[in-house]
């Protein structure tokens, strides 16, 4: 990949700067953030979506298609699946001949960790007959297909053929610092703390189903990562690949060179060069 930030890029990132929330930076206003939220609604309109055990569930392609993609949008635990996902699970289902379904999990601080692991679970087992499954994730939802990955082993579920996860937050009690939230044009220290609090529920912060971080790797699938250079999580993410090689997984660490938090996701020519490599990982 390029170690120069596209133009492009950088616009996108004054963008992000420009809108980014303030209770990324507050602990009175994530505070009075959580205690206000009340649920929101997921997009509506041209997506198609399927009700299973209650749960409303995002479908893109064919059913027979030769992948099947499992993916957990990320919104730091709090937001809502959004426009940008779904456009996202598109582009998957047509580029890489794949059947991606992507739920939509109960988020705080209404819901904890713990439901949505009954409901991720329930439909992970809906899947398990087929083939070529690859759970996918960004940000919040990476971070938790890492951990839901780890607690298969616990749960005796097989282990899906590949994982693939952008930006994925791995440790939630942020326990690494100190960490640059100046240079993250999205997320802060501050208020990811307050959040991750608030997920976890009755969970300790550092319970490896919502912080992989601290949780056992050992007989995991192959393991795509990416991250931006200047996100906050980019610290905590090598470390967890490195945990990962450790426990002999077989990882690869994409790093796009001083680019921001989930950057695949955007539009930007860095995230062709990402499809391109989740491409050869799927299909060779």
């Amino acid at each position: 990949m390029s170690n120069k930030k596209s133009f492009v890029a950088k616009i996108e990132e004054a963008i992000l700067r420009f809108t980014k929330p303030d209770y990324m930076d507050s602990k009175e206003k994530a505070e009075e953030f959580l205690k206000n939220k009340s649920s929101s609604n997921p997009p509506k309109s041209i997506f198609k979506s399927i009700d299973c055990d209650g749960v409303q569930i995002f479908t893109f392609g064919d059913e027979n298609a030769k992948n099947t993609i499992l993916y957990v949008h990320g919104g730091a635990y709090i937001g809502e699946i959004n426009y940008q996902h779904l456009l996202y699970c598109i582009l998957l289902s047509r580029k890489l001949d794949a059947h991606v379904l992507a739920p939509v999990y109960p988020l705080a601080p209404l819901h904890k960790a713990e439901e949505t692991y009954g409901i991720i679970t329930g439909l992970y087992k809906r899947l398990i007959q087929r083939n070529n499954i690859i759970l996918m994730g960004d940000s919040a939802g990476g971070g938790f297909i890492h951990s839901f990955c780890q607690y298969l082993k616990t749960v005796n579920l097989p282990q899906p053929d590949k994982i693939i996860t952008f930006s994925p937050w791995v440790d939630i009690s942020m326990s690494n610092p100190p960490y640059n939230s100046k240079d993250d044009p999205i997320l802060g220290e501050i208020g990811l703390k307050e959040i991750g609090k608030s997920w976890a529920g009755d969970l300790n912060t550092q319970d490896y189903r919502v912080s992989p971080l601290f949780g056992d790797n050992t007989n995991l699938a192959d393991t795509l990562v990416f991250a931006g250079e200047n996100e906050i999580f980019y610290s905590d993410i090598k470390k967890y690949v490195e945990n990962l090689k450790k426990d002999g997984v077989n990882v690869k660490l994409v790093t796009g060179c001083e680019l921001f938090h989930i950057y695949p996701l955007f539009p930007i020519p860095e995230a062709k060069d990402a499809f391109k490599e989740i491409r050869n990982e799927i299909m060779g």
